[in-house]
């Protein structure tokens, strides 16, 4: 039995004559622990995609990013990660509280390699990892169903450029989301964020507008 194919998927394998070969991917590729060469590839990843359900049972990906290694297997069957400050929607967060299956890619541009994660999730303001993430909202723990690893054949091979200036780091100030500059939103902001809007100065949108353009790191 399939822990990975259902009916709809058999009928377009049978009519592209592929079932044995997914059959044998399946066999070969899909694993139900994280050993150390997916723990060692998931780990050395600063950025993944991560795919939840609504409450509409629409799916939605978000980007996550962070440093290399923000990204934690603690065994077998677990994985963590931050949940950092965002536009205020809680969308991924959110929809874990009443949908908890996820999907996770960690892919490589410049190896290129990718990952694929299914699992269950959970997120919490009180876990153990909090102290270790600083400034994060939540500690997301996946806890897994299935991994494959999935052929780069058209993964575009890219290299990167620099990080993220934004990424909380230790013994150094965050700097502030520069949407939140925006005159535009400067009467639904938080305190905290008012704050910090006083010292710097508002924008106007299509100041940064162009900055996104431009590719500039302050955008």
């Amino acid at each position: 039995m399939s822990r990975l194919y259902g009916e709809q998927h058999r009928q377009l394998q049978d009519e592209f004559a592929t079932r044995k070969m997914a059959d044998r991917v399946e066999e070969l590729a899909c694993k139900t622990e994280f050993d150390d060469e997916s723990k060692g590839f998931i780990e050395h990843m600063d950025m993944f995609f991560l795919s939840t359900v609504d409450h509409q049972g629409r799916p939605t990906v978000s980007y996550k990013g962070g440093d290399a290694g923000f990204v934690k297997v603690i065994d077998s069957k677990t994985l963590a990660f931050p949940s950092y400050d965002g536009n205020g929607m809680f969308f991924s967060m959110g929809n874990i509280t009443t949908q908890p299956q996820v999907g996770l890619l960690f892919i490589s541009f410049e190896t290129p390699h990718r990952i694929r994660v299914q699992g269950t999730a959970t997120i919490s303001r009180n876990d153990p990892l909090m102290s270790e993430y600083k400034e994060a909202d939540f500690i997301v723990r996946v806890t897994l169903s299935e991994l494959w690893q999935n052929c780069p054949r058209y993964v575009h091979q890219r290299t990167k450029v620099r990080d993220s200036r934004y990424v909380p780091r230790e013994h150094c100030e965050t700097p502030l989301a520069e949407w939140k500059r925006l005159d535009l939103v400067q009467d639904v902001l938080p305190d905290t964020d008012l704050n910090k809007v006083k010292e710097l100065g508002t924008i106007q949108i299509e100041e940064w507008i162009d900055k996104i353009k431009t590719a500039d790191p302050t955008a």
